[in-house]
């Protein structure tokens, strides 16, 4: 065995990826209706080969060879080692028949969803919702190793090192906090004026204005791409190619806008890892987390900074071609700030978004460490949108079949959300000590942000675990006390209350 060799393998395990993200972006963007059930059949077929050779001999031999003579390898190799050994250990006990029935069943699962979406009907989804839960719960002992429950062991694969524990404390003192603001804006804030907000503003002249923008905040259209789909997502299929996608409302600026400036923020990350980790599993997110934290780092820092939009306001008008003419800038800006309880977590606004996030978290926990019926999912949904945000869906739509990523089996992954805004307005604090944030936010130049973050974030891509980079990069472990502080800001701001 020698490095070339393992580097090799690890080349082809990453085109195989590379293969299965190209057919998942297809799928989502293009796909026929009618083809899911054949698109399961081949992508089930290539998550076999790739899982396969992911826990086969070659890589078998290459960790009990390098870890005798890790000064045989690289640093880059060294890198590649340690995930790959983490990797191995997660999936080399798992029967391969499983994990092509596991992701079969994801890729059906997703043309359900999109059928009971479009049925609004839950029914149409229940089954195969069972089938990922029931699919995911008899993975759980072969990925099981320390954790204390069925989740953790979830979460684990999204955010290393985070359990339940952690985020019940975490997101307790985050759930008051926001409680504590709402009500201060309730009893002493002035409402923004939003009447305006829905008018007409078509999709070619909201594309004219965000593609401009994304690209001004550093996203490179190069080696990029946007398209349409029902759920936004982000996809690196590597860094020379890092799509993104949107869904519009001509009705609702909003929602287009701000969802490809997070989107756009994944991409930046994926984008300007460092090129040395390519084809090996240390060129990809450090977590879902610091994923997230990239992406509203930029749809929410930046989205909610009044110089940034000050200076993208006159463009925004032209682009509107007159419908936004007699918005003076002020109501414009307080009016993106306004915050009100809503139904679907992707039209959130970002002070009452994490409460969205902590209700998926509660049930999810439900789903794999507690006792729930499928057939009560709906309901309990329902409940707990009216115990924490006085409000309750009247359809599936807006329900329990708002989000796509149960379709593929994403437990465990919403909590990386609130992680990643919690982590976001951390590296916005430790950001402001060295940058002027408001200047560069109303110059013709954003490029420092993007660098500051490149230099303490994306560059690393795995290579480093999401509490040293944060860590590396503040100065302390993650501490909600900057996003609340942040929130409290911004609204208390928007909303005129004296502090």
């Amino acid at each position: 065995m020698n490095e070339a060799t393992f580097l090799q393998e690890l080349k082809e395990l990453d085109m195989l990826q590379q293969t299965l993200a190209i057919l998942e972006w297809d799928s989502q963007t293009g796909m026929p209706e009618e083809g899911s059930e054949y698109r399961g059949e081949t992508t089930g077929y290539l998550a076999g080969l790739y899982f396969e050779k992911k826990i086969g001999a070659t890589i078998k031999e290459a960790i009990t060879y390098f870890e005798d003579k890790p000064e045989e390898l690289t640093e880059v190799g060294q890198v590649a080692l340690g995930l790959v050994k983490e990797e191995y250990e997660l999936n080399h006990a798992v029967p391969n028949e499983l994990m092509v029935a596991y992701s079969a069943a994801t890729s059906k699962a997703h043309g359900a969803w999109q059928k009971a979406r479009k049925e609004n009907d839950y029914a149409y989804f229940k089954e195969a919702l069972a089938e990922n839960i029931r699919l995911t719960k008899e993975l759980i002992p072969y990925w099981k190793k320390d954790e204390s429950t069925n989740y953790d062991v979830l979460l684990n694969q999204y955010e290393p090192g985070m359990t339940t524990a952690k985020l019940d404390q975490v997101f307790s003192e985050l759930r008051t906090g926001i409680m504590t603001i709402l009500e201060k804006l309730a009893t002493e804030g002035t409402e923004p004026v939003t009447d305006f907000l829905n008018r007409h503003m078509s999709k070619a002249q909201q594309k004219r204005f965000i593609t401009k923008v994304v690209a001004d905040l550093g996203y490179d259209f190069s080696r990029g791409r946007l398209d349409d789909t029902i759920h936004p997502f982000a996809t690196g299929i590597n860094h020379r190619d890092v799509r993104i996608t949107t869904r519009w409302n001509e009705n609702d600026f909003m929602m287009a806008v701000f969802g490809i400036i997070h989107e756009a923020g994944h991409g930046m990350y994926e984008q300007n890892i460092d090129e040395k980790y390519e084809y090996t599993p240390a060129h990809e997110g450090a977590s879902m987390g610091i994923h997230e934290s990239q992406s509203l780092f930029n749809e929410i820092i930046v989205g909610s900074n009044r110089a940034f939009w000050e200076k993208q306001y006159p463009f925004f008008q032209e682009c509107a071609e007159g419908t936004f003419a007699d918005i003076s800038f002020e109501d414009f800006y307080r009016s993106l700030k306004k915050s009100q309880a809503s139904l679907v977590r992707i039209e959130a606004d970002s002070l009452t978004y994490p409460l969205h996030i902590i209700i998926r978290y509660e049930i999810e926990k439900l789903i794999f460490d507690g006792e729930v019926s499928i057939d009560d999912l709906p309901t309990l949904w329902n409940d707990k949108y009216e115990e924490y945000l006085g409000i309750r869906p009247e359809d599936d739509l807006t329900g329990i079949l708002q989000d796509v990523h149960w379709s593929g089996s994403s437990f465990g992954y919403f909590p990386s959300y609130a992680l990643g805004y919690m982590y976001a307005a951390q590296l916005y604090h430790a950001m402001g000590k060295e940058l002027a944030i408001d200047e560069i936010l109303a110059s013709d130049d954003y490029s420092p942000i993007k660098r500051w973050s490149t230099e303490h974030i994306h560059q690393y891509g795995a290579s480093r675990k999401p509490n040293q980079l944060i860590m590396d990069a503040t100065g302390e472990a993650l501490n909600p006390k900057y996003l609340l502080d942040y929130m409290e800001k911004i609204y208390f701001d928007v909303y005129q209350v004296k502090n």
